[in-house]
């Protein structure tokens, strides 16, 4: 099995290291250097590429019928999503998109749990994206481009993981909070859902100066609060609260999602995570992510210099 890896940014390179930790001959190609011909004898495709340009890879993939791991978001508008799942479709129960966020051992603890009595849920992230990587610029950055750019996309996966615990909320709406230097470009989105008897939030910033990432859940038998970055689960139904710690890699989730792809590429069973990110699986996860994004209502500005 050869895969190639379109995209040489740190999550490409993220990728191409796992392929070859697991054993799998991989080439890694950066998008401004790809070329079509790039995909001549590859049995598969890594798409790490900035999303605006990943319709493009997936039309060549579907053509060529290359099973693909796609980076998260697939798209972040819902023309453009309805037509690549479109020409996806034959091919899409050997492909995977990127929530790797499914594979956090924590949360396939909440993903097991009965949550019909919660009625209230919030998840959040956030933190001073200037601080994220050493060296690294946000203005010159896929993040600062008004389209495909943002902090609702760049972190998508905490809208993901709610629809995955409640399948039922639906957009209520999308408030953001823009930069001057910076049009169309979100740098904290608040996202309201409600359905299916919860109603809750989804928050996410590049402005936090210290890094949080967490999940509030309400509910009549107990309380139950996720702290991703403290590495604690505390559960409370009015008895005394329980809490588990956990440990783990964070590679860990990157690896067990490409093992998945894998599988699903050579045909064999996968593993036995609760939602599985498989591309014919996750349409409405994904519609939601792009009804987000095109709901944006800028509400107000932030200040301050962002490189």
């Amino acid at each position: 099995m050869t895969v190639v890896v379109i995209g040489a940014g740190s999550i490409g390179k993220r990728h191409f290291g796992n392929l070859e930790t697991l054993g799998v001959k991989a080439r890694l190609v950066g998008w401004r250097a790809f070329r079509p011909a790039d995909l001549e004898g590859a049995s598969a495709v890594v798409i790490a590429t900035a999303t605006q340009v990943r319709a493009e890879i997936v039309t060549l993939c579907a053509a060529r019928d290359l099973p693909f791991y796609v980076e998260k978001p697939l798209a972040y508008r819902a023309d453009d999503l309805a037509h690549m799942m479109t020409i996806a479709a034959p091919l899409a129960e050997r492909c995977l998109v990127g929530f790797m966020m499914r594979y956090h051992p924590a949360f396939r603890d909440l993903a097991q749990m009965d949550l019909s009595g919660v009625y209230g849920f919030s998840l959040e992230i956030g933190h001073d994206v200037r601080q994220w990587r050493q060296n690294w610029s946000f203005a010159g950055s896929y993040a600062a481009r008004p389209e495909g750019g943002g902090v609702l996309l760049d972190l998508c996966h905490e809208l993901d993981m709610a629809h995955c615990l409640f399948p039922d909320v639906g957009l209520r709406g999308v408030d953001a909070l823009g930069h001057a230097d910076f049009a169309g470009v979100d740098f904290a989105s608040r996202i309201a859902l409600a359905g299916g008897g919860a109603q809750g939030t989804v928050a996410m910033d590049y402005l936090s100066p210290v890094s949080l990432r967490r999940i509030a859940l309400r509910g009549t038998g107990g309380t139950v609060d996720l702290d991703f970055i403290g590495g604690t689960l505390v559960m409370d139904s009015g008895q005394g609260a329980q809490a588990r710690d956990w440990t783990f890699e964070r590679n860990d989730m990157f690896l067990d999602a490409m093992r998945d792809f894998l599988a699903l590429v050579d045909g064999r069973a996968t593993s036995d995570i609760d939602h599985l990110p498989r591309l014919d699986r996750v349409g409405t996860s994904c519609a939601l992510i792009a009804q987000a994004w095109e709901a944006r209502r800028f509400s107000g500005m932030i200040t301050g210099d962002y490189p």
